[in-house]
């Protein structure tokens, strides 16, 4: 009994309240994987008036899980002269930092449960929006190091394509932030949902939204930016090499920082977990679900607005990117910030 107690104790202590968030949110964030991957190719399906998934499951549902024990079972090798340290090095260290930055975007305000109230999000730091460039930099090693530890020239192409385009699109979603920092005055991500109001700031800065929302594209790899990939250039980019468990972490890696665009978006430019006429709910635990629920339903939607840029419109030229990253985008952003300082001084927001 007394083990009982201590367990318990250790459980509801603030450090045992933090980890069990942070597993929760971890295990939420990776489900995105499997339910994406289906939404992704029916959403395909739909878009180009065919099935998609339709066999395995009803309605195909059980096709995710089907891929999975597919890649579990493949074959797993080293390409010859391969630098096998880097090589085994990339997939984790494109997929580890994407599973850590959703821990700071709040998806409520507190939800009080037993007499414990408890933060919705898995950390709340001062600085978190730093926090989350600095992660999902890293991104950019793990594939630069797949694609040159391959000893493949069309893996070291996409590796070398990713760094350049990765790095462009960088600066210009991190100067759209700095608008919605310079108008909630904080780095914190829960006072900058909390100072969207009355207005969302997509509404005031809808300029950094255009800007940050194209640069989320670019930084996720996603079509019409998937020039890292482009199987009809590359056969399959900085990947080609890998298999198995191993490609499966670059998959991963892929949707989980989609999901961690759809997510930062949504807190920076979108309300977070606000919803209309929340002041008018009066019961604490009804406003947390709503809050939650209001959070899932923004970023389901801009998940979903993923999926249907993908399969609508054609892959860039690769002058095309670097030209819009740097001819267009970088002057917008830089116009995105001086336009914020002039309404923050008219009083505007």
């Amino acid at each position: 009994m007394g083990m009982m107690e201590q367990l318990t104790d250790i459980l509801l202590s603030d450090a045992g309240v933090t980890v069990i968030k942070a597993m929760i949110v971890y295990f939420a964030v990776l489900m995105t994987v499997p339910v994406m991957v289906y939404v992704e190719r029916r959403g395909a399906g739909l878009i180009q008036d065919r099935l998609g998934p339709n066999r395995v499951g009803p309605l195909g549902l059980i096709q995710p899980f089907a891929d999975m024990v597919k890649l579990m079972f493949k074959e797993e090798f080293v390409p010859f002269k391969a630098n096998r340290l880097l090589y085994l090095l990339a997939p984790a260290l494109a997929l580890i930092p994407a599973g850590m930055t959703f821990a700071v975007i709040p998806f409520g305000t507190e939800m009080t449960i037993g007499g414990i109230t408890i933060p919705l999000r898995a950390a709340d730091l001062n600085v978190g929006i730093l926090y989350i460039f600095a992660l999902t930099s890293l991104g950019v090693y793990g594939i630069m190091m797949a694609g040159w530890s391959s000893n493949n020239k069309f893996s070291l192409m996409g590796g070398l394509r990713s760094a350049a385009q990765m790095i462009s699109y960088e600066l210009s979603m991190t100067l759209a932030a700095v608008g919605v920092v310079m108008a909630a005055g904080s780095l914190r991500l829960g006072d900058i949902v909390e100072a969207q109001t009355p207005f969302w700031f997509c509404v005031p800065l809808a300029l950094g939204f255009l800007v940050f929302l194209v640069a989320s594209f670019a930084e996720t790899n996603r079509l019409p930016f998937d020039m890292p990939e482009a199987e009809n250039e590359l056969v399959g980019g900085y990947h080609t090499e890998y298999s198995s468990m191993r490609f499966a972490s670059f998959f991963m890696a892929e949707y989980i920082n989609m999901c961690v665009s759809a997510g930062l978006t949504v807190t920076l430019f979108l309300g977070g977990y606000r919803f209309p006429f929340q002041e008018l709910v009066s019961n604490p635990m009804l406003l947390s679900i709503l809050q939650v629920a209001a959070f899932v339903g923004k970023v389901a939607f801009l998940m979903w607005f993923f999926v249907w840029i993908r399969w609508t419109l054609p892959r860039f030229r690769y002058d095309q990117l670097m030209k819009l990253g740097w001819k267009v985008l970088f002057p917008l952003a830089l116009a995105n910030v001086f336009i914020t300082g002039l309404l923050i001084l008219l009083g505007v927001i």
